[in-house]
């Protein structure tokens, strides 16, 4: 594999066609959103032996969850084609419980990366930086994607990845084959330089209490997979058991909670992974002291495959 050092010529810039930025927002708004964020990304390590077993890590026939203190270095694998790297894999494909995309956690060191790092071509990714820089080219454009950053590449892209700076970038990879339609074309890729772009939404009749930033537009049919922060600040509940189609990754970012998983109560915290099938019932309460905030996946805008 080269050296990359052909992937350190450009900078990223936030994709103007999405919905939702910054359009009529104060300056005071804008300033808010734009203060540094921290997300809690793994650092690997073992526990010492004298730690209890006694954890929340769970796997059920609706859901797993999967604790940050499991994402330790033995969990961790290394890819072909890929140099410097290694990888926690949250989720993938399973027949009977859920099918329909994968999810890693990647640790790229300076240097290392990959410019053959996906062999599907059926294959689109989502990528969302949780810490340190990257430089990802997507058919032949390059962008540097740093601490709150996205990129969507779309199925059959040609694309490749560098870290950057002075430690291991850390960021989670998103996988799903993607469903064509016949009349529909595919969605192009995009670069967003951080989630700060993204104006949130608020739910309906809940003052901002819960909101959601959306780095895809959600009336583009073209998707078929969605990716959103989703943010609920403290006190604030989903008020009812989501029950539906839709499969989810759900990584927490920041904060804690409460999690109604199916029948079970399940507390989680930053650096926790919740894992759901379809039809999986689902709310939550937030916590404090500050936001709750989580990474989220879900499959979207096609019919069921009969």
């Amino acid at each position: 594999m080269q050296s990359f050092s052909h992937l350190q010529r450009g900078f990223g810039v936030a994709s103007e066609g999405l919905l939702g930025f910054h359009g009529g927002m104060s300056d005071n708004e804008k300033a808010r959103l734009r203060m540094p964020r921290r997300y809690h990304a793994p650092k690997g390590g073992l526990p010492p032996q004298t730690q209890l077993l006694t954890d929340r890590a769970v796997f059920t026939e609706s859901h797993a969850v999967i604790p940050r203190g499991c994402l330790s270095d033995i969990v961790t694998s290394q890819l072909p084609f890929w140099e410097g790297a290694r990888f926690w894999v949250l989720a993938r494909p399973m027949s009977g419980f859920s099918e329909t995309f994968s999810q890693y956690i990647a640790e790229v060191q300076p240097g290392g990366g990959s410019d053959r790092p996906e062999p599907e071509s059926r294959a689109e990714a989502a990528l969302f930086v949780l810490e340190g820089r990257i430089s990802v080219t997507i058919a032949g454009e390059t962008h540097q994607i740093g601490t709150g950053g996205f990129a969507f590449i779309p199925a059959g892209c040609d694309w490749a990845l560098l870290g950057l700076g002075d430690g291991p970038a850390r960021f989670h990879w998103i996988r799903k084959a993607y469903q064509p339609v016949e009349g529909l074309d595919a969605p192009p890729p995009f670069v967003i330089a951080n989630e700060a772009d993204i104006a949130p939404i608020d739910m309906p009749e809940t003052g901002g209490a819960w909101a959601t930033t959306r780095f895809m537009d959600h009336d583009d049919l073209r998707h078929d997979m969605h990716v959103t922060i989703v943010t609920l600040q403290p006190g604030a509940v989903i008020p009812f058991l989501e029950t539906h189609v839709m499969e989810h990754g759900l990584y927490v970012l920041e904060g804690k909670g409460v999690y109604r998983l199916n029948r079970d109560w399940v507390e989680v915290e930053a650096g926790d992974f919740m894992w759901l099938r379809a039809f999986c019932p689902q709310a939550c309460y937030a916590g404090g002291p500050g936001p709750f905030r989580y990474l989220l996946y879900k499959d979207v805008n096609r019919h069921a495959v009969l």
